[in-house]
């Protein structure tokens, strides 16, 4: 039987350190942020629709999707973002579940599918267990600021764009406490996974 644990965060708050640590431990980890990158991958299904929904001036020389021209016409026109969402997003989950039926056929204990907007989007069909990586206000903002070099501004606009982590305690099954030192992140990962009986290597 192979667990499918769903790991969230919010920005800033050490959702990547932690999916770093499954994959130290062995554990295969599925992120959604890399697979939405292939799913508009050149020759994919949801490349083609993007190109004839958005025109082909959002390519590259190289006939690859210039993601920063995408981004900045769907940054400001929330229709087209929803267009955009629902050509990709199918796509993705299709390539995150491919990838959780092979881990079953391989017989993985565990599989880490890494989503940032898992309750956001409604995605905890997909997985047995969440974790969430938790960070309080003030960590979370003064991290961005000094990861991403913004002003308190733009860093607060970004936060406030996200479900508070503070309502997403409330949803997760585990909730890691990501504060402090990474030691205290680890013991605390590896305190979950015992006590849903996963063996660590």
């Amino acid at each position: 039987m192979t667990l499918v644990i769903g790991l969230t965060g919010g920005i800033a708050s050490g959702k990547s350190t932690v999916s770093n640590m499954f994959k130290e431990m062995e554990i295969k980890v599925v992120d959604a942020d890399v697979e939405a990158r292939l799913a508009v991958g050149k020759g994919e299904p949801a490349y083609n629709k993007i190109i004839a929904e958005f025109g082909r001036e959002i390519l590259m020389e190289d006939g690859e999707i210039d993601r920063p021209k995408l981004g900045s016409i769907i940054f400001h026109q929330a229709e087209k973002r929803q267009l955009l969402n629902e050509i990709t997003h199918p796509e993705v989950r299709k390539r995150m579940r491919e990838q959780v039926e092979q881990a079953k056929k391989n017989n993985e204990a565990v599989v880490v599918l890494d989503i940032p907007l898992l309750f956001e989007s409604k995605l905890t069909f997909m997985v047995d267990k969440t974790i969430l990586v938790f960070v309080d206000n003030e960590t979370q903002l003064q991290r961005l600021i000094a990861r991403n070099n913004l002003s308190v501004g733009d860093a607060e606009a970004r936060i406030r764009s996200q479900m508070p982590l503070s309502e997403k305690v409330a949803l997760a099954d585990a909730v890691i406490d990501n504060n402090g030192s990474q030691e205290n992140t680890m013991k605390q990962l590896i305190e979950v996974l015992k006590k849903w009986e996963i063996m660590i290597a």
